[in-house]
């Protein structure tokens, strides 16, 4: 069930940090694993544009190139800010969960 209203809802800078935690990749590689965990599925431009704001942040870096295609990688500064992301994401998917159980019982 999904909600046309709430639109998407998966952040694309959490998921290319997400993806580069699990090792470094190019940019296709990094499209292709979004959608694999995800189901989410956005195009190059969104994807550099992501990449391009993260290397400005200090969040990923690139790597020399591998022929025509340049990988990039998480730093430590952007893996600290993607825990500290995903924790707080957790502490709020956790009251929402047990508030929708409290709902689900009452009936709601």
């Amino acid at each position: 069930m999904t909600s046309k209203r709430l639109g998407r809802t998966q952040d694309p800078t959490i998921l290319v940090l997400v993806s580069l935690s699990g090792g470094p990749k190019h940019g296709y590689a990094v499209i292709k694993d979004i959608e694999a965990m995800s189901g989410v599925s956005f195009g190059p431009g969104t994807l550099y544009g992501v990449l391009a704001r993260l290397e400005e942040e200090g969040l990923v870096e690139p790597l020399p190139a591998d022929g025509p295609r340049r990988p990039y990688r998480i730093t430590g500064t952007g893996a600290a800010v993607l825990r500290a992301r995903l924790e707080i994401t957790v502490k709020v998917a956790e009251v929402a969960f047990k508030r929708l159980g409290e709902l689900g019982a009452l009936g709601a």
